[in-house]
């Protein structure tokens, strides 16, 4: 099988590195890539968001999967034109997509689907705002507000505070610019990452992982799009597990189906584990970065045909998943200043192990790995335990130089002593 993976990021190498691992995948390629995967697979410069350009290209390679990465493409129909070419694509269409695009939509899916999730609303003129924010937070005894950009916002389009005036501007700034803002009532307990492959209304779930999406330890700073990550989860049963697909997903999945944009793809469901029960905080139309990294690196299943059945429409056909036992840890390491506007083109050392997966790094003419992104890229460790992962990845990390770079120090630490429990 010939697979074209379009995309640049860490979670793109993660999904190329599993593809080499499936006998049955020949031929791998990838556009635009980084410095990473240029090792692994044949690289092309391709505009990731024009359907003429990525179907060209597909054909051209005479591919039989395209794996759409990241969600912009999704989200303007990149997928809906390669599947017209008669290619199989993994990755919703324009339709589908917009669970992740619009989150009034996927507030709209869940509350006829019957799934549980934050109270929310939607405001999208200034005028409406102090009012909506009376109507959340801790004016009405929550412990924080939760304001979010409507649209795609790589994750760093929201923000969680107890300080009202930090609220209202974040809010402000996104209606100044034209994007409507989505209020949400604030939901406790940890938070799970469950990814699911999903075919129609056929749903497969991978294991749980959860992420960190603050920028310093301790939870501390702005969001990011995620830190670093973990797999699977210690002190989640597997009987929860299976209560959250059955709830949270498949119910969500059916409607998409009732509503004539069948899903097809990865749909990630961002859960809380509160005091009521598990809860969504937002669902994604693709493979979420960090937790790819975690997951696929305890992935023992052969990849392609997992991606290729999801595309194909034959999923339920798959036989069950395999596991390697164990656990996953993926530290970010992040240039200078993000979230905020990023350092680029600092000079990186040591990131040539086969642990370290790329995202924001390019290779100059002469030969030298610079960063050219915020999030730059990952380790992920493997261990038969949780502190054996962490220390397997923080091992890696240690010996990786780049000015001004940082990265969590306490990713799975409060698991790996215990402190998470449900």
């Amino acid at each position: 099988m010939r697979v074209l993976v379009i995309g640049s990021g860490a979670r793109e190498h993660a999904l190329l590195l599993g593809l080499r691992k499936d006998p049955g995948v020949d031929y791998l390629a990838v556009a635009p890539g980084n410095a990473g995967t240029a090792t692994v697979a044949e690289q092309f410069d391709v505009d990731v968001t024009s359907a003429d350009d990525v179907t060209a290209l597909a054909v051209r390679l005479r591919v039989d999967l395209v794996v759409i990465g990241p969600e912009v493409p999704l989200a303007l129909g990149v997928g809906d034109a390669v599947r017209a070419t008669g290619i199989a694509c993994f990755g919703p269409s324009k339709d589908a997509a917009r669970i992740e695009g619009s989150k009034a939509f996927a507030k709209d899916v869940m509350a006829a689907a019957g799934v549980r999730t934050a109270a929310s609303q939607t405001v999208d003129s200034p005028a409406h705002l102090d009012a909506a924010l009376d109507r959340f937070g801790p004016a009405v005894g929550q412990a924080a507000w939760v304001v979010k950009d409507d649209g795609l916002a790589a994750g760093k389009g929201v923000v969680v505070t107890a300080d009202r005036d930090a609220a209202r501007a974040h809010a402000a700034t996104l209606l100044d610019s034209g994007h409507p803002v989505l209020l949400e009532s604030f939901l406790d307990g940890p938070e799970v990452s469950l990814f699911c492959l999903v075919d129609g209304a056929a749903v497969v779930p991978l294991v749980a992982a959860q992420d960190f999406k603050r920028v310093a330890d301790g939870d501390t700073g702005p969001n990011t799009g995620g830190m670093g990550a973990y797999a699977p989860l210690p002190w989640l049963p597997e009987s929860v597990r299976a209560e959250m697909v059955r709830e949270l997903v498949e119910p969500v999945a059916a409607e998409l189906v009732r509503r004539g944009c069948p899903f097809t793809g990865l749909l990630y469901a961002g859960l809380a584990m509160t005091s009521d029960g598990p809860a969504v905080v937002e669902f994604n139309c693709r493979f979420g970065d960090p937790e790819t990294q975690a997951v696929l690196a305890l992935l023992e299943s052969p990849l392609g045909a997992l991606l290729y059945a999801t595309a194909t429409g034959t999923l339920a056909e798959a036989a069950p998943l395999q596991w390697h036992d164990g656990y996953a840890v993926t530290v970010v390491l992040a240039a200078e200043n993000y979230p905020g506007r990023p350092r680029f083109g600092d000079v990186i050392t040591g990131s040539e192990a086969d642990s370290v997966l790329h995202a924001g790094t390019a290779r100059r003419e002469d030969g030298a790995v610079v960063s050219c992104g915020g999030r730059v890229l990952s380790v992920v460790g493997t261990g038969a335990d949780l502190p054996a992962a962490r220390a397997a990845a923080y091992r890696v990390m240690s010996a990786i130089r780049l000015p001004g770079g940082h990265f969590r120090t306490d990713i799975g630490l409060a698991a790996a002593e215990g402190r998470i429990t449900y």
